[in-house]
């Protein structure tokens, strides 16, 4: 009797039932940006995102739970993405100055997090006053950049370019005004740049390290 792994090694038009329930799951992921990044989160019904993406209720619900666990994902994805691509410039800029890693971590993550409005909209609007499972997830977040900012401030001071004590309140601060300023910017195009947002945030972070 055949197991679950020939069903998923079954084909349909060239393509097994795992490669398209992944595209299934894809479009459902394309369609929460769209819908959440635009009508919001609280407009955006589960009928509204499987009719955007072209499946059934019971497709949403085999691969989410809830619309938050939708929302969780996209969330999880823009961070993932950042994350993993502050760390790959940080790779090549081993030796630079604080300034200079401060401005290339802040340029990769803005590029990364509000290149696209419906990222900037999803990460720094709708993921509040969801639930206490979205906030969970939204704190777990921010600690691992608190976490990633304090280890370069102590970095810093490694290299004599800063005093050392404690860098907790200092990080939260760094954190919370990049958020603001890439929201900010994100509803202002046109009337900022995206360098201004760099520039402000690059002083305030070098400041806050360096500060005795």
């Amino acid at each position: 009797m055949p197991g679950t792994d020939a069903v998923t090694r079954r084909t349909y038009g060239g393509r097994t039932a795992a490669d398209r329930r992944a595209e299934r799951r894809e479009r459902l992921m394309e369609a929460g940006l769209q819908l959440f990044g635009t009508d919001g989160y609280a407009n955006s019904s589960i009928e509204k995102l499987c009719t955007h993406a072209g499946v059934s209720t019971r497709n949403f619900y085999e691969e989410f739970h809830a619309r938050e666990d939708l929302l969780i994902a996209l969330h999880s994805r823009a961070n993932e993405q950042s994350y993993h691509a502050v760390n790959a410039a940080f790779a090549d800029a081993t030796d630079a100055a604080l300034g200079e890693r401060f401005e290339l971590a802040v340029r990769t993550f803005i590029s990364n997090m509000a290149s696209d409005p419906r990222w900037a909209r999803l990460a720094y609007v709708e993921m509040y006053g969801v639930s206490d499972k979205v906030e969970k997830h939204r704190l777990a977040w921010r600690k691992r950049w608190w976490d990633f900012m304090v280890a370069e401030a102590d970095r810093a001071v490694l290299r004599g370019e800063a005093e050392p004590r404690d860098f907790t309140m200092p990080a939260l601060a760094v954190i919370a005004s990049v958020n603001e300023l890439v929201h900010h910017y994100s509803v202002n195009r046109g009337r900022i740049t995206l360098d201004e947002v760099i520039t402000e945030v690059v002083r305030f972070a070098v400041a806050a390290v360096t500060a005795e």
